[in-house]
């Protein structure tokens, strides 16, 4: 079973700040996840000037800014990009930062990212999807606010510039911040699998680390989640993301999800518990005292522990036998015991 990919995503929580950004890193790495991921974009080139905001970003930032004013103040250069790149090769984490528009997708082609990641938000942007599976990268697509059609029609475009099938993975996603656990409906990641043949995984704005869990032993392969060093700090986003110790918390539970579905499938015995099969199970044992040929009937039998002598599943066998020599209440029968 390949590894899960846990990517932490670090988004907009910088504020702006590349010190800010920096920390993040550090908490990602600290937390052991496989990934630190931030938003690289220019505003001008994503969002007009009349946009309005989303019902989560006015509850978590007011009203007084324009979505468009909000958004450029969390804005990072891609001098800045670089730096927070090169930080987190120096810590030891993988770097990546979803490109919201042409310019910033091309700018992070030159960082050799593994893959490239394409929002929810632009699932129905074919020029976009074509221009990033030009690059001949892998693909993560995340599918909020997605019907199966529109999934289906992003891969469609994706594959016919170059990427296989077997090269994008989608991760089911719902992007309200945060997102109700009524309105999760995870189990559509597992619709995607069966109708669309692709890897899958999940991208999650629930609040706490349940869900993702859960994809896992769904058969989630990617696992994306907002952090945050401080829920309490203002911008967009904080209010729905993990602190630095939940975030270890779930990468922590996670690996161990993994470990726990990572068996052969069949029902049988591990190693570690076939030394409690002769403790914890029952084996014949004598109720009363009996005499050299007494033929055994059931109310001369006891199940008693352990369980190393004549399973209870054989009683039929030793009825009707007869006990070869004296014997005492309470031992354990073996077969030699009768004939």
């Amino acid at each position: 079973m390949s590894k899960i990919l846990i990517i932490a995503e670090a988004g907009v929580n910088h504020n702006g700040d590349i010190n800010l950004a920096k920390k993040l890193i550090l908490a990602a790495k600290n937390a052991d996840a496989d990934f630190v991921k931030f938003q690289t974009f220019k505003t001008e080139l994503n969002i007009s000037i009349n946009a309005i905001k989303a019902d989560y970003q006015i509850n978590n930032t007011g009203n007084s800014q324009s979505q468009f004013e909000m958004v450029k103040n969390l804005e990072l250069s891609f001098d800045d990009f670089r730096e927070l790149k090169e930080y987190s090769d120096d810590v030891g984490i993988g770097f990546l930062s979803t490109g919201f528009d042409f310019p910033s997708i091309d700018f992070l082609n030159d960082f050799e990212i593994p893959f490239y990641k394409i929002p929810s938000g632009e699932i129905t942007n074919k020029p976009y999807l074509q221009h990033i599976a030009r690059k001949g990268k892998d693909i993560i697509l995340s599918t909020g606010m997605a019907d199966l059609k529109e999934v289906k029609d992003a891969i469609e475009v994706i594959e016919a510039e170059g990427i296989t099938r077997n090269r994008i993975t989608v991760l089911h996603c719902n992007t309200e911040y945060p997102t109700p656990m009524q309105d999760v409906n995870l189990l559509a990641m597992n619709q995607m699998a069966e109708k669309l043949g692709v890897q899958i995984g999940y991208s999650d704005h629930t609040l706490g680390i349940e869900v993702p869990i859960a994809a896992v032993a769904l058969g989630a392969k990617v696992i994306e989640k907002h952090f945050t060093l401080d829920r309490n700090l203002p911008g967009p986003d904080h209010a729905a993301s993990l602190e630095p110790t939940e975030l270890k918390e779930m990468v922590k539970t996670i690996r161990n999800i993994e470990l726990a579905i990572s068996g052969s499938g069949i029902k049988e015995p591990s190693a570690s518990e076939n030394k409690n099969r002769a403790i914890a199970r029952k084996s014949l044992h004598l109720r009363e005292d009996l005499k050299k040929d007494t033929v055994l009937q059931a109310h001369h039998l006891i199940a008693l522990r352990p369980g190393d002598g004549i399973s209870p599943m054989d009683i039929d066998q030793v009825i009707g036998k007869k006990i070869i020599e004296d014997k005492p209440q309470g031992v354990k029968l073996t077969w030699e015991d009768i004939r």
